[in-house]
């Protein structure tokens, strides 16, 4: 049994190994099977300035959000994932979280080994990627976020790149190209900003790009 705690993973865990086999998965299972199986649209991808490492923020409609995000950036991004993952008795979905690079957070009570992390992490020719709602949701309405990504934006000096996607409503199953996925990437929103300002500037594009409506309270923005 793997007893491993996935909240602390290091830098020589992002070398060409993983990087060659992140890739691979990408291009030779993703790639394929979501354009087989949806019609996928991506946009905006001239907001991302070559040689720049990111934390793409996205709204969570699924667990294929993380290839979706990836496919559309063209990069490879070690997402942050609930520690529950690791454990799941899934064990295709164990294996694809451990070796395509996510790294664990404890949501009821973060670790100091996540930040060192993401701080191993942004050493490496990898970008990071987070969904701040937490669980996935369908319902169209932005509510309930976990405004930690902005902290941890402004600690690792990464500017937040929106990643709104929509038209998913479930899974495709066997049918094929009936599923229309549109995937827009944000313009990037300054670190610098306050944690306020960050989290307005985000919920403001996921609905632009989505349609959902903002009910974060007033107060936390």
């Amino acid at each position: 049994m793997d007893t491993r705690n996935y909240n602390r993973r290091y830098a020589k865990e992002y070398g060409f190994g993983r990087t060659l086999f992140y890739r691979w998965f990408l291009c030779c299972v993703v790639l394929p099977v979501s354009y087989l199986q949806y019609t996928i649209k991506i946009q905006g991808r001239e907001n991302l300035k070559k040689g720049v490492k990111y934390l793409y923020a996205g709204n969570h409609t699924s667990y294929l959000d993380p290839p979706f995000v990836a496919l559309a950036a063209n990069k490879t991004i070690a997402f942050m994932a609930k520690q529950e993952l690791f454990t799941d008795k899934n064990s295709l979905l164990r294996f694809l979280v451990k070796n395509l690079g996510a790294f664990a957070v404890n949501r009821e009570k973060p670790e100091i080994a996540t930040f060192k992390t993401v701080f191993d992490i942004l050493k490496t020719n990898w970008s990071l990627g987070i969904f701040p709602e937490g669980k996935t949701s369908q319902s169209h309405v932005l509510e309930n976020v976990q405004r930690g990504f902005t902290l941890l934006a402004k600690k690792a000096k990464a500017d937040v790149v929106p990643i709104g996607i929509k038209g998913f409503d479930g899974y495709a199953g066997k049918s094929l190209f009936k599923k229309h996925i549109t995937v827009t990437i944000g313009k990037p929103i300054s670190y610098e900003l306050s944690q306020e300002e960050i989290l307005k500037q985000w919920a403001e594009q996921i609905c632009e790009y989505t349609g959902y409506e903002n009910k974060i309270a007033p107060e936390v923005l």
